[in-house]
């Protein structure tokens, strides 16, 4: 069997677990309600339009999302050693973090786009921008949280400080993918060529190939014992 057949049934068997609970994409998308909620509330717009500052609570809901739902990728497969069968079968390492990275990737995009236009509402944008631009700016960033919080969420796992150890190990990696992100996703609210936000894109894009390809790398020494 083929490394994308392996990728793909991973990835669907996360996936139908999660959305057969719907525990863990239900608490992140709650967060994200709840914090565009109250930051519509603490905004003067009398001052600041809400257009200049929702990228940045974009990103930043985005962010504290994903790795608070990155915590418990692994929780479920861990109490009934399912975890444990999967790393004994033919199927490789780098496979595994592959298939988990993409079913955590759909929900990472899920509490994007969820988040992006609960912005657009409660700030009452009109005009957000081109969705197809918000679209290849967020493709590359959820990636990158979806394969970073997957590799960090079971290093938090293999140690005693559990959820505790995962922001102090991912935001300082995540904040130069975060930074670009939010870049790009304001000139896409303030409506500016794409050309002043391609160089933004192409850095998101190669963070996340990174964080893919170092986590796909690195996957197998920590599962090793």
């Amino acid at each position: 069997m083929t490394s994308l057949r392996w990728i793909w049934l991973i990835a669907r068997k996360d996936l139908r677990a999660e959305f057969r609970s719907g525990g863990r994409i239900a608490a992140m998308l709650a967060f994200s309600v709840l914090a565009c909620f109250l930051f519509s509330f603490s905004l003067d717009r009398t001052l600041v339009s809400g257009r200049e500052i929702a990228s940045g609570l974009l990103w930043l809901t985005v962010l504290f999302a994903s790795i608070s739902g990155a915590g418990r990728t692994f929780d479920s497969e861990e109490e009934d050693g399912a975890f444990r069968h999967l790393l004994l079968s033919p199927v490789s390492r780098h496979s595994i973090f592959l298939g988990k990275a993409a079913a955590n990737l759909v929900a990472v995009a899920l509490v994007a786009v969820f988040t992006l236009f609960a912005l657009t509402l409660f700030f009452a944008i009109a005009s957000p921008g081109p969705v197809v631009l918000h679209a290849a700016i967020l493709l590359p960033g959820t990636i990158g949280l979806a394969a970073a919080g997957t590799f960090f969420g079971l290093i938090s796992r293999q140690s005693n400080l559990g959820d505790s150890l995962l922001p102090a190990l991912t935001f300082p990696v995540l904040v130069p993918l975060v930074f670009f992100g939010a870049t790009a996703s304001s000139r896409v609210f303030l409506d500016r060529p794409w050309a002043e936000i391609s160089g933004s894109a192409r850095l998101l894009w190669a963070f996340a190939i990174g964080f893919v390809a170092v986590g796909s790398l690195l996957f197998r020494y920590l599962t090793e014992e």
